[in-house]
């Protein structure tokens, strides 16, 4: 039985990358930064109806433009 199971070949092929922690951030920005701007924006739109869907809300129309201003010290 063992030497069955030794002779069996995946028919998928593993794919993974180690990524050292400190890599992932500007790994993150590169591959971004690749994209041009209308991916980007397309992206954004996709994760907010992935957000506002998956949590019961409906997606809004509209997006509410909300600005703090702050005295700096």
């Amino acid at each position: 039985m063992l030497k069955k199971q030794m002779a069996y070949k995946r028919k998928i092929v593993l794919a993974a990358r180690h990524v050292h922690k400190e890599d992932e951030d500007t790994l993150d920005v590169e591959f971004w930064l690749s994209k041009s701007p209308s991916e980007r924006l397309a992206e954004v739109v996709r994760l907010r109806r992935l957000y506002f869907t998956s949590s019961g809300k409906s997606f809004p129309t509209k997006i509410e433009k909300v600005l703090f201003r702050r005295k700096l010290r």
